[in-house]
């Protein structure tokens, strides 16, 4: 890893696909939406997309800006059908204890997700680490979604941070490409899913999922 926790003082947090396993089920609630409202899709249509805002996912497949009428029913219907799946999504491995670990490290943690605030807690409580970051954006800071930067600079503001001294972690190329644009350096984990390595390749490293992160983070540490 080019860079190493000595020189970060905040790490920027993606949170669905990064935190909690929650890709699939965003697709599955687009899809459902976008059909009830008579623009059909399979979930495997829409999964390359989750990631992105509904700002920018809405038009790509429905042609649809995110504050018309049809678009404001098609994106509540889709977080009424996330949140009938949310109670069965579960943390990736080791989401709380790399967040542990990089508090007693004394990093600030800042999330900067494309949900908006309300959905951004609940994900947060479902993973069982809403405790552990207090700092959050959300996209109600943001006038565009991933894969702008407009995210990723709210979140360095709020931690009061320049880009040279964060870093993000997340699990799409919209993450990487965001935290490009904002001047951050991204590390990547596979276990949002769908991702070859190869799509993830703007990131400084990748890892199998936080868990492989903190076993990289904590040996470097204790040696």
């Amino acid at each position: 890893m080019p860079r190493y926790l000595s020189g970060v003082s905040a790490i920027v947090f993606d949170v669905d696909g990064t935190l909690i396993d929650s890709n699939p089920a965003h697709a599955e609630a687009w899809a459902l939406a976008l059909s009830e409202y008579g623009s059909p899709h399979e979930p495997d249509h829409i999964r390359p997309l989750i990631g992105m805002g509904s700002d920018k996912l809405l038009p790509m497949v429905a042609r649809l800006e995110v504050e018309s009428p049809q678009g404001k029913a098609i994106l509540a219907r889709k977080k009424t059908l996330f949140y009938e799946r949310l109670p069965r999504l579960q943390p990736t491995r080791g989401a709380r204890a790399l967040l542990t670990f990089l508090r007693e490290q004394g990093k600030t943690l800042v999330v900067a997700t494309s949900a908006d605030e309300e959905e951004m807690h609940a994900i947060l409580e479902q993973a069982g680490v809403a405790d552990l970051i207090p700092r959050r954006t959300s996209s109600d800071d943001a006038d565009r979604s991933k894969p702008d930067p407009d995210i990723v600079r709210a979140a360095l503001a709020l931690a009061s941070t320049p880009p040279a001294a964060a870093v993000m972690i997340g699990d799409t190329p919209y993450d990487i490409e965001a935290a490009r644009r904002a001047g951050v350096d991204c590390i990547a984990l596979r276990c949002g899913g769908w991702w070859p390595d190869l799509d993830l390749g703007g990131a400084i490293a990748i890892a199998d999922d936080p868990q492989g992160l903190l076993e990289i983070w904590g040996g470097a540490v204790r040696t």
